[in-house]
């Protein structure tokens, strides 16, 4: 059976419970899904400094889960709308990773230009970066964000549907969106309530996530074993044993490029 790894880079047990519900339901009994929650960090991810934080939470998380008794996963999904850590992680797994915001754009571009709504206001600068890295730019016409976060439109369905089917619609009227991608692990499942009010395709990125984890990847060819390639202080014990391990008089000189 497949085994598909989700982590929540945040500490809401409520976020990992919906994702854990969402992407099993959407991937079908042939995959084991298998979702974790960030052990330390920001109860919702909202800004700058709570992403930095996640980034580390996100590592941290999948070095733990990779210590317990199901074994290693045959990929990774970061359950966030704004996949912290994404790059750092692919650079480190001998698996596929991706992140809800990598798996929606994907799912997206298959259909041209393509907007984004989310919740969140700090969280357009976040992403349009995002996307840059990814090389999806040039094909993004725009990011709608609304101004509860993901956490306050999940706790009121009826008046988040309301909110984000008018900003969905805003976003293909004045953006000039083929697609939009609602973007949250928080707003799963709420997609398929605005689709009809809507005159292009909608993404839901939980959805886009668990997509993609039934498609086949081709494994990194750069690393057959997790691990980091640099020696850790003062991390967690998992992450440390992940470390760079070095005995010997030169142990206190970094190997490799310095930088």
């Amino acid at each position: 059976m497949r085994k598909l790894l989700v982590i929540n880079p945040n500490t809401s047990a409520s976020v990992s419970a919906r994702l854990q519900t969402h992407v099993q339901a959407a991937a079908g009994l042939h995959v084991q899904v298998r979702t974790v929650t960030a052990r330390f960090g920001a109860p919702y991810i909202s800004d700058e400094a709570s992403y930095a934080v996640a980034a580390h939470a996100t590592l941290d998380a999948w070095a733990a889960a990779l210590t317990g008794p199901e074994g290693p996963p045959h990929a990774v999904l970061i359950g966030c709308f704004g996949d912290p850590g994404l790059l750092a992680l692919r650079e480190s797994s001998p698996v596929p990773v991706t992140g809800l915001a990598e798996a929606a754009f994907i799912e997206a571009a298959r259909h041209g230009r393509f907007a984004i709504v989310t919740g969140g206001e700090r969280w357009g600068p976040m992403l349009q970066r995002l996307a840059q890295a990814l090389g999806y730019a040039p094909l993004l016409t725009g990011i709608h964000t609304v101004a509860p976060t993901g956490a306050q439109l999940a706790a009121d369905p009826a008046a988040a549907s309301a909110l984000l089917s008018h900003a969905c619609r805003d976003a293909v009227r004045q953006l000039g969106a083929q697609t939009v991608i609602l973007g949250g692990a928080g707003l799963a499942g709420m997609a398929a309530a605005i689709q009809p009010g809507l005159s292009v395709p909608i993404i839901d990125s939980v959805l886009a996530g668990a997509h993609w984890a039934l498609r086949t990847h081709a494994p990194p060819a750069q690393r057959s074993a997790p691990g980091f390639d640099v020696p850790w202080d003062k991390l967690s014990p998992e992450l440390i044993a992940l470390g760079l391990q070095r005995t010997g008089p030169d142990a206190s000189s970094p190997r490799g490029p310095h930088h």
